[in-house]
């Protein structure tokens, strides 16, 4: 197995920081591996094993034949070889040796690289630098456009006229939808839905079909889902509506329902530089495929910004970062209503343990960010801030954040209240004010990050930034820990980013 990451760092004389448990195993694809990688997590089934200050790390782990499996790491990109057949990234060997050098272990002195881990760390290096020069040319400047920029206009339109035509046929099915009554609505079932999403993916719309998928599954979704059904049906015809008079949008709200719509856009405009927070990795399944969102902040633009990847049924996405470290990196911010969405590009020197979360705002600042942030963006489901001196107490069947001054509160998402990461949180807080880092939106608050009082904070604006987040309403986070070890968040904390998703 192997997974290559883009972007060489450049070598620096400082030995690259350890990481911590928590955030090697927010690292795991999923709970399985998180489980198999922690048994590995020890010096015993290692041998061969060490690391040096440019980040490599390498073991050999025993495994049920009769040769070990032979696992090396780039702790800069991360990347990950591994000689098992595992096709997870990372797998659980990586994993495993990653908890041996998180935990200190003498088993993994520092020392020379081996002949059999230097010949793939240095061919990934050296990919990872042609492909930078690829990205910004040979004098640095930004590669130019396509070889043949009219083929490439013409497939536009055709697709765009594909669109257009899908979007038409969902305004005359939500037309008979309304006529026959929403009461009505769950009487056809699933199947009927399923047919109209297949025809929105034939217009080559994703994202209409999507939602189209959203509204089947509303009916069965408890009481009062007529309204709910309602409430999403005028949000996909106001979608329909601004794809069809699209010329007539100014170009940000239009680049914003092109990418609604499921037209996918480059990233565009100069690289911004700086030192960025790695706040939370999550993975989503989105039919066949797996999208991986990662939340970044920024310590001198005081922006957030979000990075896609994605992967292929059985194959994680190729893009992992750990939480809590900072990375010196250049973003390239996709075109959109509020820019939130960037491209990573080139590193500088090797990640950094250390970083102070972003400055925080009460929760009555918080909703008043996500409303202006639908201003511009209708369909967003949620938006990203950072809570400042709040407290998790009990509210009836859930939780809410509540300001510490006790003036305003934020009830959590349905989605986190099963996740273990709400009871690493509240051990955190053991009833004191804490910072948290999610997302904002008309379910509630979704946390993904906190720190403890006492972590370091600074002052200032909420930490959205100047960037839009598009929530996707139903996430799947891989959620690491459990109730009986939550009591650790607090002794974490002190170092820096607990995660809670």
């Amino acid at each position: 197995m192997l997974l290559s990451h883009g972007g060489e760092p450049m070598r620096t004389a400082g030995p690259v920081a350890r990481w911590t448990v928590e955030q090697v195993l927010a690292l795991a694809p999923d709970d399985t591996s998180r489980k198999a990688g922690s048994k590995l997590g020890a010096a015993g089934p290692w041998s061969g094993g060490g690391c040096d200050d440019s980040g490599a790390v390498w073991g050999q782990c025993k495994g049920s034949g009769s040769k070990p499996y032979l696992t090396v790491i780039d702790t800069t990109g991360p990347a990950y070889k591994c000689s098992c057949p595992s096709r997870k990234f990372p797998c659980k060997h990586a994993l495993g040796l990653l908890l041996v050098w998180a935990s200190g272990e003498s088993a993994l002195p520092g020392g020379e690289v081996p002949d059999w881990a230097g010949e793939w760390l240095t061919g990934r290096r050296e990919r990872s630098a042609e492909k930078a020069e690829q990205r910004t040319g040979a004098d640095g400047a930004p590669p130019t456009g396509p070889a043949d920029p009219e083929a490439a206009r013409r497939r536009a339109e055709r697709r765009a006229e594909r669109i257009t035509g899908g979007a038409q046929e969902l305004e005359e099915r939500l037309t008979d939808l309304l006529r026959g009554g929403l009461a009505a609505a769950d009487q056809p079932g699933y199947g009927l839905w399923e047919e109209t999403a297949a025809r929105m993916v034939d217009a080559q719309a994703p994202g209409l079909a999507a939602r189209v998928r959203e509204l089947g599954s509303i009916p069965a979704s408890g009481p009062g889902w007529p309204a709910r059904l309602l409430e999403e049906c005028a949000l996909l015809h106001l979608l329909d509506s601004a794809w069809l008079g699209i010329d007539l949008l100014p170009e940000p709200l239009a680049a914003t329902v092109r990418t609604r719509v499921g037209l996918t856009t480059p990233a565009e405009g100069p690289p911004v530089r700086d030192h960025w927070l790695v706040l939370a990795q999550y993975d989503i399944p989105d039919g066949k495929i797996v999208a991986r969102r990662i939340w970044l902040y920024g310590k001198e633009t005081g922006r957030t910004a979000l990075l896609l990847s994605f992967g292929a049924a059985g194959r994680s996405p190729g893009l992992a970062l750990p939480v809590g470290v900072t990375i010196d990196a250049e973003l390239t911010p996709h075109p959109g209503s509020g820019r939130l969405r960037a491209e990573l590009g080139r590193q500088f020197g090797v990640p950094s343990s250390t970083g102070t979360p972003p400055p925080g705002d009460s929760a009555a600042a918080a909703t008043r960010a996500y409303g202006d942030a639908l201003r511009e963006d209708p369909w967003l489901d949620a938006w990203p801030v950072t809570l400042r001196d709040v407290v998790p107490v009990p509210s009836g069947d859930g939780w809410q954040l509540a300001d510490a001054a006790g003036d305003a509160a934020l009830p959590i998402a349905p989605a986190a209240l099963s996740r273990p990461g709400l009871w690493k949180l509240v051990a955190l807080s053991g009833g004191s004010p804490v910072t948290v880092f999610g997302e904002c939106g008309h379910r509630g608050f979704d946390p993904f990050a906190a720190w403890s009082d006492g972590s370091g904070r600074s002052d200032g604006p909420t930490g959205a930034g100047d960037g839009a987040g598009a929530g996707n309403g139903t996430r799947a986070g891989t959620g690491s820990g459990t109730g009986a070890d939550a009591g650790t968040g607090r002794a974490d904390a002190a170092s820096g980013t607990v995660p809670l998703i």
